[in-house]
């Protein structure tokens, strides 16, 4: 889910990196509404950030309409004012979910899909 790497040389500062990776994965679709994202700190901890880098990166994203958090409950990705792709975005959310907790692995969770959506 969240594949992000940051260039510790790059001239680009990595909370922008880090900004502007969220917002290509939502434009593609990989991110999609009601995504739950990780925390500042595991992210940070994730990335060799700290934690205020990632923590600015999340502000201007929920400046920007991409992300909204839910106090206790945590970030999300926002809605894309599309609700039937929110609306997709979060039945998939929620698929992954209970085939993560069931222990089903990727390709089983696929052909599962592909089943449903040929009958």
């Amino acid at each position: 889910m969240f594949a992000l790497t940051i260039d510790h040389d790059s001239s680009v500062p990595p909370y922008e990196q880090l900004r502007l990776g969220v917002l290509a994965q939502v434009r593609s679709g990989e991110l999609t509404a009601g995504t739950k994202i990780p925390t500042v700190r595991a992210l940070a901890a994730e990335l060799g950030l700290a934690p205020n880098t990632v923590a600015r990166a999340y502000r201007e994203l929920e400046a920007d309409g991409v992300l909204e958090t839910r106090g206790r409950q945590g970030s999300f990705i926002a809605s894309s004012g599309d609700p039937t792709r929110d609306a997709a975005g979060r039945a998939a959310t929620e698929y992954v979910a209970a085939i993560r907790r069931l222990g089903v692995d990727d390709e089983t969770a696929l052909r599962y899909i592909r089943s449903a959506l040929e009958a």
